[in-house]
Formats: structure tokens, sequence, C-alpha cells
């Protein structure tokens, strides 16, 4: 297991002086990075390798918003790798050791020169120590496109929006898709399932529905196809 410590920084707060659930997606983000960084795996050694992880789904359960000012440790491994996919749980605590957060992900390696799938080294494989799975209850990392969805405002990709990879974060995704919740919506659950890159400029037809308080969004192409479908639980 890997983990940092740190202080919920004004930066990273809402109005209600909590960490958002965009902080929560960036601190499980930069956790896996940390590690990866230092058994030297990381961004530049695959940049050589002409390889990259790319996140494929996301599910996030909050028990409790840490508070401005607030000491948490944020923790990570990875329990399997199959094939070019790998799995890898998440967890953050309060200083008492209080579980405030946790996830389920699973990332697969791509060949950067082709955008297709590719098996992970065994040299990669070898340097992380696989763990035992989070007792947690993993859904589905499948998320279905709205059926008769309510269609918003189309919006172009902006810098911002871009990571190193030079496609949009999965992260900004979710926020993207936030936008379109009550104010007064907390956020318990969130599932995310990302089925292309979307690049500087493409533009992206938002698609909402809900139902028993469950948010669906997909952030599609023109065409009506998905760069990433989000689902956002109140439970």
């Amino acid at each position: 297991m890997y983990s940092f410590n740190s202080k919920v920084r004004y930066s990273e707060v809402g109005e209600d002086k909590k960490l958002s659930l965009y902080g929560i997606v960036n601190y499980f983000q930069d956790c896996s990075t940390f590690q990866s960084e230092e058994l030297n795996v990381g961004v530049g050694v695959l940049e050589a390798m002409h390889r990259v992880w790319v996140l494929s789904a996301w599910q996030i359960v909050v028990k409790r918003y840490p508070s401005l000012c607030e000491e948490i440790q944020t923790s990570t491994w990875p329990y399997q790798f199959q094939g070019f996919c790998g799995y890898r749980n998440f967890t953050m605590t309060d200083k008492n050791g209080e579980l405030l957060a946790y996830a389920n992900t699973l990332w697969s390696f791509l060949d950067t020169d082709t955008g297709r799938p590719a098996r992970v080294p065994k040299e990669i494989e070898k340097v992380y120590i696989l763990e035992e799975k989070l007792d947690m209850e993993y859904a589905s990392r499948k998320v279905p496109m709205p059926g008769e969805g309510e269609e918003k405002e189309p919006f172009a990709v902006q810098p911002q929006h871009l990571d190193t990879n030079h496609h949009v974060n999965n992260g900004q995704y979710i926020q993207m898709a936030q936008k379109y919740m009550p104010s007064d919506f907390v956020i318990r659950q969130m599932r995310a399932e990302y089925k292309k890159s979307a690049h500087l400029g493409d533009l992206i037809y938002p698609v909402m529905s809900q139902k028993d308080g469950i948010y669906t969004i997909g952030l599609c192409d023109e065409e009506k196809h998905p760069y990433a479908v989000v689902e956002l639980s109140g439970v």
C-alpha cells in the first residue's frame, strides 16, 4: 500500500468549506501517480516506452467530505493485472483512521502510437505488490447511457480540460457532469465509464436523465456516441 498525508487546502474546498468530489478524485489520482513515480514506472518512463495508463472506469463512495484544514491520509494499492488491464483501490481516512471515501478503478494500458490496448509488461507488473481487494460493494464498471435523456447545450473542450496525455482528464468529465446537479444535491456515490478520448476543440453534447434520485449524464460527440458516462447518486 502507498499512502501520503495532507491537509485539505482552501483551494480544494467548495462554498461549504469541504473538499469537493473533484478534489477527492484528484487526491486519488495523485496518489497512484506518486506511487508509480516512486517505483520508477511513472509518466516519463512510460512515455519513453510509448505506453500510458488510461482510466476506464471509476466507482467512488463518499461517507463524509472532509473540511478545510482537516488532516487526511490517502492510500492506494493495485490488486490485479489481467492482460492489458490493471485494477486499483483507493481510500481516504481522517486523522483517527475513520474512512472518509473509497474507490475502485479499472485502468487500460495503451500503446500511444496505435491507441490500442497493449499487454502490461512483466517488468511493469513486478514492481507493484498486489494486495487484497478492498471490502466494498462493487458496482458494474458499465454505466449505461441515458435512455430518454434531456439534451443540454453543447460546449467545446478548452485547454484547462486537458492533461499530459493531451486529452480531457477523467476528473474534468466529472466536473462537467456535476454542473447539471441541483445545488443542494449531496453526492454519495459516483460511477464513471470512459469510452473514448475528447481533445482540444471537440464539441461535447451532454444528455442527462434522472430516476429515483440517480442522475446519469452522457458526455457525447455530435453523433451521440459518448466520450464518458457519469452516474451520480445521493445514497
